[in-house]
């Protein structure tokens, strides 16, 4: 399997158990606090897809993986 490029690469953030995005990568909006449990997060980084809908612009993220920084996804966002 091929190694995921940077640029389909997001970052996030925890804080009190809350898991935001410092900026939406489809609306440009700052500090979107997403509907993504703690469960689904530890999901993704044992590598199973998770589905991401973004609050902001009804968009949906496909997460293929994720580390303690970033959401590994299938399509470019920067």
């Amino acid at each position: 399997m091929k190694p995921i490029p940077f640029n389909h690469t997001w970052p996030y953030e925890i804080q009190m158990g809350e898991i935001y995005l410092q900026e939406c990568p489809y609306c440009s909006t700052s500090n979107v606090l997403t509907h993504m449990s703690i469960i689904s997060l530890k999901r993704a980084k044992d590598s199973v897809k998770q589905r991401l809908n973004l609050p902001c612009c009804l968009k949906t993220m496909l997460i293929l993986e994720a580390d303690d920084d970033y959401f590994w996804t299938n399509e470019k966002l920067r």
